[in-house]
């Protein structure tokens, strides 16, 4: 069964008197342990199409499926539980919380997912040691490079051993050399431990990592290449 199965979505905006087509019925299929990125121009559609799967914004019409679980119908608090359940997330901006350690970043998901504190403990020093951070848990973002922030946030997104994760530009803010570590790391976690990752980005190195690329353009999928 695929982790996402989209069709025909469709998201409209209206700007004025103009309706932007972000979205022109679009479909899509992910597979369990695929490495995936959407590349386009911008206004593409990439980012809008990861927004759409990952539950942060509503379809104009189609449906996306995320794990058996059609989202596009769901309340508001229904979809946080997808979220929080089936989907973890990385951002170009990080978006960590910087009153909170590296340890309690990681943490956090599983504190809501309500995971006892000694499974937590265990699964959140093994998560950051597997991103390379031992030694760096009472840190803060602050006290973080952008990289080892980064390798923060793929740790909060990985913690709760989520079905599929969304990496939107998540070397953007970084050098090229702190960008190469992490999709070294990021494809060492697609291989060694089978997560799913979907990411958008202009970036030629996740491009070149991965083994699906799908090219999009004014809202549409026009070419899909497996590599």
């Amino acid at each position: 069964m695929s982790i996402v199965s989209v069709r025909n979505l469709v998201r409209h905006y209206q700007q004025g008197d103009i309706t932007v087509k972000a979205l022109d019925g679009v479909d899509l299929d992910i597979e369990p342990g695929e490495f995936t990125t959407l590349m386009g121009p911008s206004g593409s559609g990439k980012t809008t199409l990861l927004n759409q799967i990952g539950g942060l914004d509503q379809p104009t019409s189609g449906t996306i499926t995320i794990d058996g679980v059609e989202i596009s119908k769901l309340s508001s608090s229904q979809l946080a539980d997808v979220r929080l359940r089936k989907l973890g997330f990385v951002f170009q901006s990080y978006n960590l919380v910087p009153v909170l350690s590296a340890y309690e970043n990681a943490e956090f998901v599983l504190l809501l997912q309500g995971m006892p504190a000694n499974e937590r403990k265990e699964r959140v020093m093994k998560t950051l040691a597997d991103v390379g951070l031992s030694g760096m848990e009472h840190r803060r973002p602050g006290e973080l490079s952008g990289g080892q922030q980064q390798r923060v946030a793929v740790a909060r997104a990985i913690a709760g051993r989520p079905a599929l994760v969304l990496a939107d530009e998540p070397t953007a803010n970084l050098d090229s050399k702190t960008s190469e570590s992490l999709i070294d790391l990021m494809r060492s976690l697609n291989v060694d431990h089978g997560i799913t990752f979907l990411f958008s980005t202009h970036d030629p190195r996740i491009m070149d990592a991965a083994r699906r690329v799908v090219h999009m353009q004014d809202g549409r999928i026009y070419e899909d290449t497996t590599k």
